[in-house]
């Protein structure tokens, strides 16, 4: 593959291609290269502002490939595991993302999602894509799995634990209603066990009450008998705490007054 420039910098990410290398810091280049910060930096910027180059966070490259060229970046699945690595921060590829990953794909995401560990992170700008972190209080809670990529692996939480975010997390993956048609094509990657532990091992009851009713709304009642027998006592609480409940009819198996329409897209 022909690089705009044949100097020192461009020749040094031609190498790194031929080893299936994508991505690489700025530290690295100055030690290959022997040029100073500013010198590797100047060098860099140059193959950044042919595209060639992209920096989703400062000091960390992405080399874009002719076929993601349009895109102005590779996929982010390409390069979130070393992203990661580089911010030195646990993550999984969660919500929406993930939903797609598990073949829920109703509607692509606008955004790469991901979630870390409570404290927060801005959004990403990678070309044309964006990556937004959501940060999760009970994240050691979650479980996960990894996903193959054409340059290595990365995060990606389990069907169970993608559910329950979805529920928990539902304005960032588009409110009830979005979340309900995800579910129902999610629903059938997931596993009443499973279904159950994760409930567990998250501890919100609400979550489990609420994702239990909308299983069953979308007739999967054959996922949803071990979540009703756990959440059994519990009181009653809105499906949807931002709504009023006046008026709304009641739930009694899943302890919930049903203040929000669901109506999964078909």
């Amino acid at each position: 593959m022909q690089m705009p420039f044949s100097g020192p910098a461009g020749q040094f990410v031609e190498q790194l291609l031929g080893h299936g290398r994508y991505v690489f810091t700025r530290r690295e280049a100055e030690r290959r290269l022997r040029r100073s910060r500013r010198a590797a930096y100047m060098a860099l910027h140059r193959l950044t502002r042919s595209g060639w180059l992209v920096m989703p966070r400062s000091g960390f490259y992405v080399i874009v490939d002719p076929q993601h060229r349009a895109a102005g970046t590779l996929p982010p699945e390409w390069f979130i595991h070393e992203l990661m690595k580089d911010m030195g921060r646990p993550y999984y590829m969660g919500l929406l993302s993930a939903a797609q990953f598990h073949g829920a794909a109703h509607h692509r995401p606008q955004e790469f999602q991901v979630v870390i560990p409570v404290r927060a992170v801005r959004p990403i700008r990678a070309g044309n894509v964006r990556i937004h972190f959501r940060g999760k209080g009970l994240f050691d809670a979650s479980q996960t799995q990894d996903a193959k990529t054409p340059t290595g692996f990365m995060k990606v939480s389990t069907p169970e634990t993608t559910a329950w975010d979805l529920l928990r997390y539902c304005k960032a993956a588009g409110g009830l209603e979005n979340v309900a048609t995800v579910v129902s094509e999610l629903a059938q990657k997931l596993d009443p066990k499973k279904l159950l532990e994760a409930a567990k091992r998250h501890g919100d009851v609400l979550v489990a009450q609420r994702l239990g009713y909308m299983l069953d709304r979308i007739g999967r009642r054959d996922l949803t008998k071990s979540l009703a027998n756990w959440v059994a006592e519990a009181p009653f609480r809105p499906l949807d705490p931002g709504a009023p409940v006046n008026g709304a009819s009641e739930s009694r198996k899943w302890r919930l007054f049903v203040n929000a329409e669901l109506e999964p897209e078909s």
